[in-house]
């Protein structure tokens, strides 16, 4: 597809020690229902503080107290990367027509794209995640977002996108929340299935 003919660009944010590749699959799961749609799935910026892959921040030696310091520091190469694929796509003055998703990590920073205020984007959908940036928040009420959470995830635990849906529709945010039953810390079938159909209504124009 060329960007010419593309009216929703996805960009995929992956988890700690991941990378794009890893996320890259599911362009291919969503494509049907979003037939108009290019897919981006970059790397982080930096290599992981544990060996192999990438990361948004570091978790070494990370705390509830010292995270939101983390993923602020993060934001200045999270943007850079994120208006890159943006301008590349020409979707610079189309962000009403741009979704994230992210896993875990990525979770966190799109997350964070959208309740700090910075990338009023039309849809994010964060698997496997939390919402631990700094306060206050000042999101974008237009974005669109859907949580998704295994009740088994030994990781991030399933309370923690109860705990960002509450916080977020308190500032006036619209979120959609589905927890699988059993599920660890990862994405299935069921749950990209649903996001595929969030996507598609959302996004569909």
């Amino acid at each position: 597809m060329t960007t010419s003919a593309a009216n929703v660009l996805v960009i995929m944010l992956h988890g700690v020690g991941s990378s794009g590749s890893d996320l890259a699959p599911l362009a291919g799961v969503w494509r049907d229902r979003l037939p108009d749609a290019v897919f981006a799935s970059p790397n982080a910026p930096s290599p992981s503080s544990f060996g192999s892959g990438y990361q948004w921040f570091s978790v070494a030696g990370v705390t509830e107290e010292n995270r939101p310091a983390r993923i602020s520091e993060a934001r200045a190469s999270f943007d850079a990367t994120i208006l890159a694929i943006i301008e590349e796509n020409g979707f610079s003055d189309r962000l009403d027509r741009v979704a994230l998703v992210g896993f875990s990590q990525g979770t966190i920073m799109a997350l964070d794209a959208v309740a700090s205020g910075r990338w009023p984007v039309g849809a994010v959908v964060g698997f496997s995640g939390r919402l631990a940036s700094p306060q206050p928040l000042k999101p974008s009420v237009s974005t669109k977002v859907l949580l998704v959470h295994g009740s088994a995830d030994p990781v991030i635990p399933a309370a923690e996108t109860a705990k960002a849906a509450a916080i977020l529709q308190a500032v006036g945010v619209a979120v959609e929340t589905l927890t699988l039953p059993g599920l660890g810390h990862t994405i299935s079938a069921e749950g990209a299935e649903r996001a595929a159909d969030f996507m598609s209504d959302t996004l569909a124009k």
